[in-house]
């Protein structure tokens, strides 16, 4: 069981600290709503990837073209969606006005539902840790549990001291906080094309 353990926390790390549109996500909420309202956040991936590992492992063979490209499209522009949000917030930056009017249920929600409409970790979990949680299940189920534990601490702990570290360079000034939240939303944006792009044109 250790070596799936380690396999699962050393895969965990990577897909906690790769660059991508959740990430970016959770930045932009830690500097518009503040480090405390967007932690359950960090949960995200424990609430949408069940359904998504299940789906993985059953087509595990191989992922449809026109499914991945159908993919790519809601969630570049679900990504769109949440950088014009973030654009707002950029433009109408007012540090008296950092108070969030969404919960944390709903900051919850919204992270898990970028999550599933992103096709990074339906091919994470075809492609990489898929096959691996796979062999370590059928050699025996604590194989694959210790995998699965590994890999969610991990991730989710990576997750959270993303949105502290933000959360401390937000209240070094509001030029900074501005400066960074501006910077979430281009990325956001370029995500959010990026996806539309592989979408369409994509192979």
């Amino acid at each position: 069981m250790w070596i799936y353990l380690f396999q699962g926390i050393g895969y965990g790390l990577a897909a906690a600290s790769q660059p991508g549109p959740f990430q970016t996500y959770l930045i932009s909420q830690t500097l518009t709503c503040g480090w405390r309202r967007t932690l359950p956040a960090a949960l995200a991936p424990l609430v949408s990837d069940g359904p998504i590992i299940l789906v993985c492992l059953l087509v595990l063979s191989q992922v449809p073209v026109w499914l991945q490209q159908s993919l790519y499209i809601v969630g570049g522009l679900f990504i769109l969606h949440l950088a014009y949000g973030t654009y707002k917030s950029w433009k109408n930056f007012d540090l008296r006005a950092l108070q969030p009017e969404s919960t944390n249920k709903q900051s919850l929600f919204k992270a898990a539902l970028m999550n599933a409409f992103n096709p990074n970790p339906y091919i994470f979990w075809t492609l990489v840790t898929g096959p691996i949680l796979l062999k370590g299940w059928r050699e025996t189920p604590v194989n694959g549990i210790g995998f699965l534990a590994g890999f969610y601490i991990t991730m989710v702990g990576s997750l959270v001291v993303i949105i502290l570290v933000f959360g401390v360079a937000s209240r070094i000034g509001p030029k900074v906080n501005r400066l960074l939240l501006g910077a979430s939303a281009i990325a956001l944006f370029c995500f959010g094309l990026y996806q539309l792009w592989l979408g369409i044109f994509g192979r």
